[in-house]
């Protein structure tokens, strides 16, 4: 008798720890193992990761630099410059004889830091904004959002091109200008997730409390919009490589003697009477995986961290 309750007793202890280990889980925890079921975002995160050691690496192993010219295949890419190993020409050369694997991983590499840059850039301006206008209100939170919704309005490919033009095409100005153009919607977003924190209890409690309104803002409220935050982040940055690319497609974005995808792809297009399909191939293949993968990611952190699916 006294074993049974004994065993009683420690399936009751067994059950309370399981109980308060559950309860314990962290809800940052619980996305990532949300994250870590989710297949096809583990496959794009496996297949973007080895692109960045692509370009990191990439360089030991390139025989030409981007800017080397081969003369021997210079003005003949209709015969010669196919990808070989022999050349040293892994990905073939460009129109003007230059080293198509050195470029590849070059522009992939602008893209990148274009997209990263570009969203962390959107990201501040935007979640500081939209936090100032939601907990904010009144009037303020009317004219912050009409400014909004005015430059809403103007077509934001416009405005890109416009402040390239102007400013003049470089990597700063190139960041800056998708920045600007980018920020708008992040600010709604994070506006609209602030009306709603700003007058819950823990909220009211640290108001009681007699913690300032700027800490109340980026302590207590940023720290729960940061999933949304972070979702909207992970499909800004093919938003950003897209319009960069749509950019050096049209011939303003990235300057020589550097280049970017969009830049490659074009030089790519306008050579395609010749034949030589490999200058179009190889940037599109990176270019198209990038961005897959970049909203494949995006999609599993949606789902890894939506509440309702808590």
């Amino acid at each position: 008798m006294n074993f049974a309750k004994s065993d009683k007793a420690a399936q009751i202890a067994a059950d309370f720890t399981d109980a308060t280990a559950v309860q314990g889980r962290s809800l940052w925890r619980d996305a990532r193992d949300r994250f870590v079921k989710n297949r096809a975002a583990m496959w794009s995160l496996a297949i973007l990761s080895l692109i960045a050691v692509f370009v990191i690496i990439g360089p030991l192993f390139a025989v030409w630099d981007n800017e080397e010219i081969d003369w021997d295949v210079m003005g003949d890419v209709a015969g010669m410059g196919f990808p070989s190993l022999a050349s040293g020409h892994f990905f073939g050369v460009d129109d003007l004889g230059r080293d198509l694997y050195s470029r590849v991983i070059q522009a992939t590499r602008t893209s990148l830091l274009v997209g990263l840059i570009g969203a962390s850039m959107a990201l501040v301006v935007g979640t500081v904004y939209g936090i100032v206008a939601g907990f904010v209100g009144g009037r303020t939170d009317a004219s912050m959002m009409r400014i909004v919704d005015i430059l809403l309005a103007i077509p934001m490919t416009l405005v890109l091109i416009l402040l390239l033009v102007i400013a003049g095409r470089s990597f700063t100005m190139l960041f800056v200008a998708l920045g600007a153009v980018s920020w708008l919607t992040m600010a709604r977003i994070v506006r609209g997730q602030t009306l709603t924190l700003k007058n819950r209890e823990f909220i009211e409690a640290a108001r009681a409390g007699g913690v300032s309104e700027m800490t109340i803002m980026f302590r207590h409220i940023m720290p729960n919009l940061l999933g949304v935050v972070i979702v909207y982040a992970s499909l800004l940055v093919p938003e950003m490589i897209l319009a960069e690319s749509f950019i050096s497609f049209l011939g303003l974005g990235i300057s020589e003697p550097h280049t970017s995808l969009g830049r490659l792809i074009a030089e790519g297009a306008g050579t395609m009477a010749y034949g030589t399909i490999w200058q179009l191939a190889f940037p599109l293949f990176f270019y198209v995986t990038i961005i897959i993968t970049m909203f494949f990611i995006g999609d599993g952190l949606r789902d890894a961290l939506d509440p309702k699916d808590r």
